[in-house]
């Protein structure tokens, strides 16, 4: 398997259709989306609710299988391997990042953070996973369980374990929304800054313009076609 390069694409998306069958026959949910993306790139995906952003971000991440077309990671097709495969390319050059946290209640905050370093035999995953969490502003919360942190914590602790392996690349999934206004934009900041530090590619779905504003391009998903804008 070939590893990101950050001189090259970091994702080519070649005419990737997605479609279901319902009640009323067969749902196109995408249709037809074609786009590339540089390495260290950062693009906010866009749309309303239901429009296909989270269904393409899902398949961009080779959790789901396209009807047609395909996703390449650094020239790497994406659904030429098997689930397995799939999964380990997951495991080593994907951080995520989802708007309901996803963390486990039954590890607290530094375990949450360890998992993924540990996943990955990092010997150094509790030292590395202390430091990550101190970059986040959570120090003091290391021994807390999801319960009992807020949700700007949560969202915190879930930035946290997303970069902490130093990921090629960051898939977001609205990740402000189930956040105040003034919790999202501090978790928003820092994700961005975590981001530059570590010179990595961000995928980012969201309907709040001003935070899509901030990446260097975007693209607009209406009713599962692709609508492009220019920075």
């Amino acid at each position: 398997m070939s590893t990101l390069s950050r001189k090259a694409l970091a994702i080519e998306v070649d005419h990737l259709t997605r479609q279901a069958g319902n009640a009323d026959g067969i749902l196109t949910i995408l249709n037809d989306i074609h786009f590339t993306v540089e390495a260290g790139e950062t693009l906010a995906i866009t749309g309303a609710s239901g429009s296909g952003k989270s269904t393409l971000l899902g398949l961009l991440a080779g959790l789901d299988t396209p009807s047609s077309g395909t996703v390449r990671l650094n020239g790497t097709d994406l659904y030429a391997l098997n689930e397995d495969e799939r999964a380990a390319l997951r495991k080593r050059y994907i951080g995520f990042v989802f708007q309901s946290f996803q963390l486990l209640p039954h590890l607290n905050a530094l375990e949450n953070v360890m998992l993924p370093l540990e996943l990955l035999r990092d010997a150094d995953a509790r030292p590395r996973a202390e430091a990550m969490l101190s970059r986040v502003g959570l120090a003091e919360r290391l021994r807390h369980y999801p319960k009992y942190l807020s949700g700007g914590e949560q969202q915190r602790v879930a930035l946290a374990r997303a970069f902490v392996t130093a990921p090629p690349m960051l898939f977001a999934d609205e990740p402000t929304g189930s956040l105040d206004a003034q919790t999202g934009e501090a978790v928003i900041r820092l994700m961005f800054e975590l981001n530059q530090e570590r010179h990595s590619t961000l995928i980012l779905v969201t309907h709040d313009l001003q935070i899509a504003a901030r990446c260097n391009r975007r693209i607009e998903i209406r009713a599962g076609e692709m609508v492009p804008h220019a920075g």
